[in-house]
């Protein structure tokens, strides 16, 4: 459980003395605690696994997003405590797909699903979701599909 190895993680820094890396574990729990709560009136919950990876990945992606905007306008100190939480977000997260392997993933499912051009997106990018979703960025993934599908 990706969970326990966060909860684990927090205990390791208390004890380290590792302010920085205890701060982003705690940020981590609390927007776990957050779509907990936001999950108890839901009629269907998802694995837990699958929830702690979404909202690491949404997590993730704010991190990137504020990092870029920060060292646009120059604020290189607040894009170095973003780039801080985003490494110790990325140590939980299930290893990425390289390059190489998503477009392999998606031509395989361009070729299950009879996928001709722009207009079966939809479904091959909800396909890929299903099947890599944890180990690709979805972003960067309908790009591929998109360069996929018109070529």
């Amino acid at each position: 459980m990706i969970r326990d190895t966060i909860k684990a993680a927090q205990v390791a820094s208390m004890k380290a003395g590792d302010k920085t890396r205890l701060a982003a574990v705690r940020l981590i729990l609390a927007k776990l605690k957050d779509k907990d709560i936001e999950l108890r009136t839901a009629t269907t919950v998802p694995d837990d696994d699958t929830l702690v990876v979404d909202v690491l990945q949404k997590m993730a992606k704010q991190r990137r997003e504020s990092i870029t905007l920060y060292e646009q306008g120059g604020r290189q100190e607040l894009a170095d405590v973003e780039k801080a939480e985003l490494a110790v977000i990325d140590e939980f997260l299930p290893a990425q797909l390289s390059d190489d392997d998503a477009k392999a993933a998606i031509a395989a499912i361009i070729a299950e699903s009879g996928a001709a051009g722009m207009k079966d997106m939809g479904k091959v990018v909800a396909a890929l979701k299903a099947k890599h979703g944890s180990q690709l960025d979805m972003g960067k993934a309908s790009g591929l599909v998109k360069a996929a599908l018109s070529a």
